[in-house]
């Protein structure tokens, strides 16, 4: 069997055809497995709800067994467990969310005679999700908006559309990497395989250290194997030294008593009751936030939670969690081209590409530009070669109207409106602030008036950071724009940042925009969280006002400045 698997490997990896690729996964699944059905799936009604953040950031983890998760289209995760043994009278699994977070896993101990549990979840699409487990295994059917599943010594399988736009990479130190997914022999090796599906708009990543990951498109008429270890494959001995027997599948008659076969009965999935899940900070608010230097607009580090007062409709809290958060980012560089020339549009480019290289790996990047009107560079993605590719494409656009108001606003909502499948995220706006409503700049400016865009900034569920570039020239005529104008540009600049919740940047030659940039990189790297239960209870969906004082001399909070309580 190890001689077939390695010659299957071989061929599967060296670029064969898709069908012969399909083919050796069929005889693979006929050595191994007898069709079973994919356990991942709980009846729509079935087991428990979680609400996903408004960012999608989930986590599963289960350091006693296996998760198999489904990728669905309802907006909520459904959650329930398979149990090995009695199952004890609390279920064993938490669930815990904050505002930007919705981690689900298993209670480290186990009640009664309960020796294994095995998660099952529905995700939705919009879910940016990590998949952790030890020695158990992982099985995913369907695409995420990003994905990452590790594991130690467990399997890992996962189904997915050919059709779908996904970059896909799956790593082992000493394990066997099988996929029906052709990829280019440059990005493949025995222990790395790597390939894309059309955009490539979602990140999937697998590792498993010493597990086989199995890669294989999705077949609705066909039932799924999954793979279970025998007790004995769970004891590995060292890196590169397999002690597994043949696998059994879950409830086959040989399988007998074998992990992840439920110790009663019934062979389905147990319903997880609401009231039995140990739920953890459900009623948690959490504030994201940079801590400035009021005389320098950088960021402090070192701040702790004794530093910070944060107060709810004027009513001190008590801040049950602090840390510095490190949670990734959607970032939009919004980039005003009205009157530039072909050699600003080079700087513009250069330094829109240092930003990228600035960036932290899991962030993700969009673009857009404007004059007279906003165009989408680049939608976000942590695929650098296509953004790479994108922003050297930036072209001068023609003389005309200036609408920085229309372009702020669009921009807001393009990107809030798939919110829900989005992380948190800031917008980094570059103009000299000269909108052709004002009154000496040339053109027609944007139909939002300005009040309307800050009001507007209010509401956005994000942060906006500016960049103001000094354009001023002498006004030799009253046709030209007047220095008044060029202050007002540099003012509100500011004050959109100001409402935003981010920083402004003053960057007075088009040579230092590559700077300014990497130092939005570094403030973004250097955002707090406070968490708190508010000791107001009621949810009638009215504005909570949230401000925080900074025990620091000259330390300005800027961040969220409240919640609608729904």
């Amino acid at each position: 069997m190890k001689s077939e698997h390695a010659v299957m490997k071989g061929k599967l990896l060296s670029g064969s055809s898709l069908c012969a690729a399909l083919i050796s996964i069929l005889l693979l699944a006929a050595l191994l497995f007898t069709p079973v059905k994919f356990v991942g799936v709980a009846a729509a009604d079935e087991g428990v709800r979680a609400d996903l953040p408004l960012g999608g950031e989930l986590r599963i983890e289960n350091r006693r067994g296996d998760i198999s998760v489904e990728v669905w289209s309802e907006q909520h995760v459904s959650v329930s467990a398979t149990v090995e043994g009695t199952a004890p009278r609390r279920s064993p699994v938490l669930i815990q969310r904050t505002e930007s977070l919705l981690t689900i896993g298993v209670v480290r101990a186990l009640a009664g005679n309960a020796q294994r549990v095995d998660l099952h979840l529905r995700i939705p699409e919009r879910s940016r999700a990590e998949i952790v487990t030890t020695d158990g295994n992982i099985e995913v059917r369907g695409v995420p908006a990003t994905l990452l599943a590790q594991t130690v010594s467990g399997d890992i399988r996962a189904e997915f559309p050919n059709s779908s736009d996904a970059a896909i990479r799956a790593e082992t130190v000493s394990g066997t990497i099988f996929s029906a997914i052709a990829a280019p022999d440059d990005v493949s090796s025995e222990r790395v395989f790597e390939a894309r599906s059309g955009s490539g708009m979602h990140p999937l990543k697998f590792k498993s250290e010493r597990g086989t990951i199995t890669l294989a498109p999705t077949d609705r008429e066909q039932t799924v194997a999954t793979v279970t270890p025998t007790p004995d494959s769970r004891t590995q001995g060292s890196v590169g030294t397999d002690r597994r027997k043949p696998p059994t599948l879950d409830g086959s008659a040989t399988a007998g008593g074998g992990a992840g076969t439920p110790g009663r009965a019934s062979d389905e999935p147990l319903e997880v009751d609401e009231n039995d899940v140990v739920r953890i900070d459900t009623e948690l608010v959490t504030v994201n936030m940079s801590v400035v230097d009021r005389s320098t607009n950088r960021g402090i580090v070192g701040l702790g939670q004794s530093d910070f007062r944060l107060y709810e409709d004027g009513v001190q809290q008590n801040i049950s969690r602090f840390e510095s958060s490190n949670a990734p980012f959607n970032l939009i560089l919004l980039i005003d081209l009205s009157g530039s020339t072909r050699e600003v549009v080079k700087l513009i480019r250069e330094a829109a590409l240092r930003f990228v290289d600035a960036a932290r790996p899991m962030d993700s990047i969009g673009v857009v530009t404007f004059a007279g009107s906003p165009t989408v560079i680049s939608r976000p993605t942590t695929d650098r070669r296509i953004l790479r590719a994108r922003i050297s494409a930036i072209d001068t656009v023609p003389f005309g109207d200036t609408k920085l108001y229309d372009a702020t606003d669009f921009t807001m909502k393009e990107f809030m409106k798939e919110v829900n499948n989005q992380r948190r995220t800031a917008i980094v706006l570059m103009s000299d602030g000269l909108d052709g409503s004002l009154p000496s700049v040339r053109g027609d400016g944007s139909v939002l008036p300005y009040e309307e865009l800050l009001h507007r900034i209010q509401e956005f569920d994000g942060v906006l950071y500016t960049l103001w570039l000094n354009t001023e020239y002498e006004s030799l005529s009253d046709k030209d724009t007047q220095p008044e104008d060029f202050d007002r540009g540099h003012d509100r600049m500011k004050e959109i940042a100001d409402t935003g919740g981010g920083l402004f940047y003053e960057v007075e030659k088009i040579e230092d925009l590559a700077g300014a940039y990497e130092r939005v990189v570094a403030d973004l790297g250097t955002v707090y969280s406070l968490s708190y239960r508010p000791t107001n209870k009621q949810r009638d969906g009215k504005w909570r006002a949230i401000r925080i004082n900074v025990a620091r001399s000259g330390a300005v909070a800027r961040g969220k400045r409240g919640y609608y309580a729904n």
